[in-house]
């Protein structure tokens, strides 16, 4: 999903402390689509599922395609992100067991995922010549001039009131 292009120099803030959550996977084994499918088609699966639930913490994310398949999504907290990870009803646990059993450690598939918690006032962003996009469909779209106007002015102004 996209929206149109902005054409100017634009900033995104979130309000408080968020998660930013990187997880993909590596098709090692092109040949072995029985291997990498059922873990490639589960991904949209669970993005789905969290769009479909407002209260579970997940606010945006995005997605690419190729022999490394990467998803970049950003969370209101840690416990909602860990919470999801764990529940039961969830797509998540049966494709993470399927891919144990049908993967485990045979070097066909790599799956892979870094966490960061970010603390208010410990980013920034630019974004030019683009529709809105990661933490600025996540958070708030704002034109970056004046107190936004560089990397060094933005991670100062992270934590203050959106500038309008």
């Amino acid at each position: 999903m996209s929206g149109p292009v902005i054409c100017e120099r634009m900033t995104a803030q979130l309000d408080g402390d968020y998660v930013v959550f990187l997880i993909g996977m590596r098709i090692n084994k092109p040949w072995l689509i029985h291997k990498w499918w059922p873990a490639a088609s589960a991904m949209p699966r669970m993005l789905r599922e969290l769009q479909s639930r407002p209260d579970s913490g997940l606010l945006n994310a995005e997605m690419w395609f190729s022999r490394t398949l990467i998803l970049v999504q950003y969370w209101r907290s840690m416990e909602q992100l860990l919470a999801y990870a764990k529940d039961k009803q969830s797509e998540h646990l049966p494709a993470w067991r399927a891919f144990n059993k049908a993967v485990g450690t045979d070097g066909s598939v790599g799956i892979w995922h870094e966490t960061y918690a970010i603390r208010s006032g410990g980013y920034e962003n630019i974004y030019v010549n683009m529709p809105a996009f990661g933490l600025g469909r996540a958070g708030q779209l704002q034109p970056a001039k004046g107190k936004l106007a560089s990397a060094a002015q933005r991670l100062q102004a992270v934590g203050e009131e959106p500038v309008r």
